[in-house]
């Protein structure tokens, strides 16, 4: 597409979180640290699942690809929305825009799948752990992450292109702190309701059938759960308590988002810091917290180091 014929406008201006002086100087240190905490804490993970050999498991192998999704998706919006806080003019080029665009959708559905992919592992540990190996092969495990990439890569792709393809010649204000489609359609200068139909229902889809899977997987993972003994039952619900944590507060806001059509984007953007911010922060530590395996791996990486 020759983005140039499409668009007159070149630029973007992004109203972003806060109008304030004052307070954008105190939301770029709070936003700064969060930052390195994502890419702190998603990396020590990467690293101890990768450096670790009891960490072999399915369950692991997910977790390290979900924490570098965890890392790119925060990475296409906060460091821009942490620098514009010191700025007083936040603007975004079109072209800069679109690949935001393409980054928020990219990354944010491929962790819906690697969600979801990760629900179907402990469903199949929990309900048929005779046929778990053979099941869940490290090829079988392969072949799921990398259909989650071209899920998320597929989808993006339709919301990019729908987006381009539309004239924006007038008004460029943006009402978030990143490009992402709902604001994109209200500046359109045509008639958008078709496209924000196939935009929700591309983004809804997606969210409530992974969800649905996710919620149906779970309700069986319950009923098998009252068959076991009161250890296993405990260890089974520690391990799925976190990746419980981690889809609520994923997919809560996401379904609130993309599912309606656009009408409050003043409260979309603050909805959106959950899924940008909040989940990526909080994923290392759900899955730390709560998991004596990766806890105990963490530190004999840390004393090995420190032997060393």
């Amino acid at each position: 597409i020759n983005m140039e014929n499409v668009s007159r406008v070149k630029e973007f201006i992004l109203l972003g979180l806060s109008k304030d002086k004052g307070e954008g100087k105190i939301c770029f240190v709070v936003f700064f640290l969060f930052y390195m905490i994502i890419v702190a804490g998603n990396l020590l993970i990467i690293i101890t699942v990768i450096s670790s050999h009891y960490l072999k498991s399915p369950m692991y192998f997910f977790l390290r690809y979900l924490s570098v999704v965890d890392i790119c998706y925060s990475s296409v919006t906060v460091p821009k929305m942490t620098a514009d806080f010191l700025v007083e003019k936040k603007t975004i080029s079109f072209v800069g825009c679109i690949a935001q665009l393409f980054g928020v959708h990219f990354f944010g559905c491929t962790e819906i799948f690697i969600l979801t992919v990760m629900a179907y592992d402990r469903y199949i540990a929990i309900c048929r752990p005779l046929h778990y190996t053979m099941l869940m092969t490290r090829r079988v495990c392969g072949w799921m992450v990398f259909a989650s990439w071209v899920g998320g890569f597929v989808h993006s792709i339709v919301q990019t292109l729908l987006t381009t393809r539309l004239p924006f010649c007038g008004p460029n204000k943006i009402d978030h702190y990143f490009c992402d489609v709902h604001p994109l359609l209200q500046l359109a200068c045509t008639d958008t309701y078709f496209v924000g139909i196939i935009v929700v229902a591309n983004s809804g889809m997606i969210t409530l059938s992974c969800f649905f899977i996710l919620v149906l997987s779970y309700i069986v993972i319950l009923f098998s759960l009252r068959r076991h003994t009161s250890e296993g039952r405990h260890k089974a619900l520690s391990t799925c308590g976190s990746h419980i944590s981690v889809v609520i507060l994923f997919f809560g806001p996401c379904t609130f988002t993309y599912i309606r059509s656009s009408s409050k984007l003043s409260e979309d953007k603050w909805v959106a810091l959950f899924y940008t911010v909040i989940t990526p922060m909080l994923n290392p530590l759900i899955y730390t917290l709560r998991n004596e395996e990766v806890k105990s791996a963490m530190r004999k990486l840390w004393n090995r180091k420190v032997r060393s």
